[in-house]
């Protein structure tokens, strides 16, 4: 089964609609962003969550020791790094991001997931971007460590999974209305992730 995970949530009503949509991975951002949370919130948001449900903090270029104080206060499970880091090890599993334009072999190796977005714009994520699928290297690409995003949302995911099939599928902008999220767009997303994967089983 594909997994799912909901990114740059900021309240009570996007994380609920998550949960019951059947997210796996809640995802807060910690760096520059119009979904900038503060560790605390997150441990206020989240104290009612499933203990099934984890929690991925994002993070830019970060220190070390900025990831695990926001790591603890917040109580994450993964964090998810993007930009300039030379973090390999960590108290917490790492989702490294990296784009089509830093396609590197020594990505695959390092780091016990990948997610694989659009080129960074202004921001290195929640661009609402999607990118030329056909431009990625699948042959090294290894699928039990893939995340995916990129412009991901409810019409484009199922064609996502077909084509990458990757172990989770990462939406932001693709479950906003008006820069905020929406609950029946959460649950619009993960209702299509459950009927792509039930497809794909009937025709197996």
């Amino acid at each position: 089964m594909t997994q799912i995970k909901i990114c740059g949530l900021k309240n009570f009503a996007a994380i609920e609609a998550a949960v019951e949509g059947g997210a796996n991975y809640l995802g807060f951002v910690f760096a520059e962003s119009p979904r900038q949370v503060t560790a605390e919130n997150v441990r206020r948001l989240t104290s009612g969550i499933p203990k099934e449900v984890k929690k991925v903090g994002v993070f830019v270029s970060p220190t070390q020791a900025e990831v695990e104080e926001t790591a603890e206060i917040a109580g994450l499970d993964l964090i998810q790094l993007h930009g300039q880091t030379n973090l390999i090890k960590l108290a917490y599993p790492i989702i490294r991001a990296f784009s089509i334009q830093d396609q590197d072999s020594s990505y695959f190796y390092q780091y016990p997931h990948l997610l694989l977005d659009a080129p960074p714009a202004k921001l290195m994520g929640g661009n609402g971007r999607t990118f030329d699928w056909q431009q990625v290297d699948q042959r090294h690409l290894p699928k039990e460590k893939l995340w995916l995003a990129g412009g991901l949302n409810a019409e484009n995911v199922a064609e996502a999974i077909r084509f990458f099939q990757p172990q989770v599928v990462d939406v932001s902008s693709g479950v906003e209305t008006a820069g905020e999220k929406d609950p029946e767009k959460i649950k619009a997303f993960c209702q299509a992730v459950k009927a792509a994967d039930n497809e794909d089983r009937k025709n197996k």
